[in-house]
């Protein structure tokens, strides 16, 4: 029978990773998407004439993506749902790739912890669309909606962390986010390249605490049962993890509200 996992070695393991899950949400949420809109607005290609640029630019603000004015004017819950949408299909499809391998892709412990690692990156948008911004709040948003624990508020913001805990936190912080920096530094913005990586990255950080993934919400038993198939398993492992983040969605907004009051 192996050792129980404790909620210090939780937070201990979820704290870098709801750090490293910052830099690339903000790169998502701030961008604007393809420079479409700043280049519309400098005028560039002064061949367009100003009715066919008004039309333009009109279309551009209009779609909601963040960084528009037509994502400006969504509320908190159509933001949220956003995340779970259009990033949610990225990380799912992301998280299905093990499943080509069907039975014995299962027994391993990758797709729970990619899966793991994208609605726990899902989590950390939709807190952001709350206005929960703070580590320690992330982290038992975290813990609560997919490994159901209530951990204890000052544990999850490191206060009780010695100067040897905040070091290696600090260390796997820089490690898990060295493909985004690198990124940056290179392109000026995160790469689809370097979001994959560090999902997978962040997916190996949970590795500590497997056990608990098994927790985490899950597609329907058919979902179950296709991503068992070799190649077709990828289908039913995407459809499955969609499903899982529908529930995460639905578990994240109990608790936001729940914990409104500080949170």
């Amino acid at each position: 029978m192996s050792e129980a996992i404790s909620d210090r070695q939780v937070v201990a393991i979820l704290r870098p990773f709801v750090r490293a899950c910052a830099p690339m949400i903000d790169a998502l949420r701030e961008a604007d998407p393809f420079g479409m809109q700043a280049r519309t607005r400098r005028g560039e290609g002064e061949f367009v004439d100003a009715g066919l640029k008004k039309k333009m630019l009109r279309a551009l603000t209009s779609v909601k993506v963040p960084g528009t004015a037509g994502w400006a004017a969504m509320d908190i819950d159509q933001r949220a749902s956003w995340w779970v949408n259009r990033v949610g299909r990225l990380t799912s499809l992301l998280t299905s790739i093990p499943g080509l391998g069907g039975a014995l892709a299962d027994r391993l412990p990758v797709q729970d912890t990619l899966g793991a690692a994208s609605q726990g990156l899902v989590l950390c948008a939709i807190a952001g669309e709350y206005g929960v911004t703070d580590v320690g709040s992330r982290v038992r948003l975290i813990a609560s909606v997919l490994f159901e624990r209530d951990i204890d508020a000052d544990l999850a913001s490191g206060a009780k962390h010695d100067k040897s805990a905040k070091s290696a936190e600090d260390s796997e912080t820089a490690r898990l986010t060295e493909e985004l920096d690198e990124s940056h530094r290179k392109h000026g913005k995160v790469t689809a390249k370097a979001v994959a990586s560090t999902l997978w990255h962040l997916g190996k950080s949970l590795w500590g605490i497997t056990g608990e993934l098994e927790k985490r919400p899950r597609g329907r038993w058919f979902h179950r049962a296709l991503g068992m198939l070799p190649v077709v398993g990828a289908a039913g492992d995407y459809l499955g993890e969609r499903s899982g983040l529908k529930k995460v969605w639905k578990r994240a907004h109990a608790w936001l509200m729940a914990h409104r009051e500080w949170a």
